[in-house]
């Protein structure tokens, strides 16, 4: 069966469009097939299930954090208007034959067991988020691992920031170039502020917000998963958590305190909101009763 929207382009034309070096992608998973003899049937599924996979993300699997590819697994496998579970299935099957065409097993490895339920993200509480930030002794340990969470922010954006991207004026934080090529301004908390003049002012750091060893003077993300990794061990938390855990209690806690799942997508920088709804699963929000609004037009409550 051809995918085509009402556009009228299949689903692989339309991520070609969106991403013009995924035609040569296409023509490299044919030459595989004909060289390893397989069905062209299958093949034909897997680049459709890659072409929707690029469609979402406007990006090529490979240029895409391998937590981000989880929480989009996750949420395309409890989305109720997913078609059935083979969508799923054929879509990290996609995944796994691409990611092994390019050499990066790695990453096809990572990707989830089809023969268990994929998981939620796990997310650390207001606790363990406060016994985490006392834990290191340095201070630029202690403001990284709170600026993550404070913001929301990936490993990446993180070392991307500038010193100019912080803006104490206005209380914000400006995201430049992310994932999707798309700046993102994100509230600067009162509490951060403190932190990170404080940090400034003791460390000095040059154009990057977070000197390291890097080429071009910036921190590395292996440099940050250090940092959580050997912190985290100074704590009692025994959950499975990494870094990329930070941004999944930003999202979750900020579900819980009444923000709107349309802003957080936003406050994320998710290009679909699909991704985003995962949190829902996650988050422990107060149910509000159904009701008819004509109620709360006349303030009337039923006795």
């Amino acid at each position: 069966m051809i995918m085509r929207k009402k556009s009228g382009l299949t689903i692989v034309e339309q991520a070609i469009v969106l991403v013009p070096e995924f035609e040569s992608v296409v023509h490299r998973l044919e030459q595989q097939v004909v060289l390893r003899g397989q069905s062209k049937s299958t093949l034909n599924n897997y680049i459709r299930r890659i072409a929707l996979f690029v469609v979402h993300f406007k990006q090529l699997p490979e240029q895409i954090d391998p937590e981000e590819i989880n929480d989009y697994l996750v949420a395309l496998a409890r989305d109720p208007r997913s078609p059935s579970r083979s969508s799923f299935k054929h879509m990290v099957y996609g995944l796994r034959y691409y990611f092994r065409l390019l050499g990066m097993n790695k990453n096809a490895i990572a990707l989830p067991s089809l023969k268990k339920d994929t998981k939620l993200p796990v997310i650390l509480n207001r606790e363990e988020l406060k016994e985490l930030f006392a834990a290191p002794t340095l201070l630029k340990q202690r403001v990284v691992l709170a600026l993550i969470y404070s913001a929301g922010l990936r490993g990446q954006e993180v070392i991307n920031l500038k010193i100019s991207d912080i803006d104490f004026e206005r209380k914000t934080i400006h995201i430049r170039q992310s994932k999707y090529k798309k700046d993102r301004v994100v509230p600067l908390a009162d509490s951060m502020a403190l932190g990170l003049k404080k940090y400034l002012s003791a460390e000095n750091p040059h154009i990057w917000l977070f000197n390291g060893k890097e080429p071009d003077g910036r921190y590395s993300v292996r440099g940050l998963s250090w940092v959580m990794r050997e912190n985290l061990k100074k704590t009692s938390i025994t959950k499975e958590v990494n870094l990329h855990s930070l941004r999944h209690s930003y999202a979750t806690h900020l579900l819980e305190q009444g923000v709107n799942i349309v802003t957080l997508k936003e406050l994320l920088g998710h290009a679909d909101i699909t991704t985003t709804m995962i949190y829902l699963h996650i988050a422990q929000c107060d149910l509000v009763k159904a009701h008819s609004p004509l109620d709360r037009l006349y303030n009337y409550r039923s006795k």
